[in-house]
């Protein structure tokens, strides 16, 4: 594990697990991924940045469970699922959703094919 990796969920480390698992799955999944950590996300490009990962609170807090991540990618339509916590549309088609991961069981095939067609969505950028 890289040492910026855990200085960033250093107070979380309850969350490294989720994380660990989602870069996994993302790093077989999709080829050419760089990862650059940053103080408040860890984002992952190919040609852009497809997605990130933060510890921020997309729900009010009495809503939201202690342990988590949001994973955050952006496509040129908007996502309609119950999964994800927030949508929103910072330019035409450009669609940035907000999606919390508080289970491993969560980066599933359906995570995974929305962050797949964010990185097909960044390389065409």
């Amino acid at each position: 594990m890289n040492e910026d990796v855990l200085l960033f969920f250093a107070g979380h480390m309850c969350c490294l697990p989720l994380y660990e698992r989602l870069e996994e799955q993302i790093l077989s999944e999709i080829e050419d991924v760089r990862i650059r950590v940053q103080k408040s996300q860890i984002s992952f490009y190919n040609k852009h940045m497809f997605a990130c990962v933060s510890l921020s609170r997309p729900r009010k807090k009495k809503n939201c469970p202690e342990d988590h991540i949001v994973v955050t990618l952006g496509l040129e339509h908007r996502l309609e699922s119950p999964r994800i916590d927030i949508a929103t549309e910072p330019y035409p088609q450009r669609w940035t959703h907000h999606i919390l991961i508080s289970s491993p069981d969560e980066i599933d095939g359906e995570l995974m094919g929305w962050i797949k067609e964010a990185a097909d969505y960044a390389r065409r950028k």
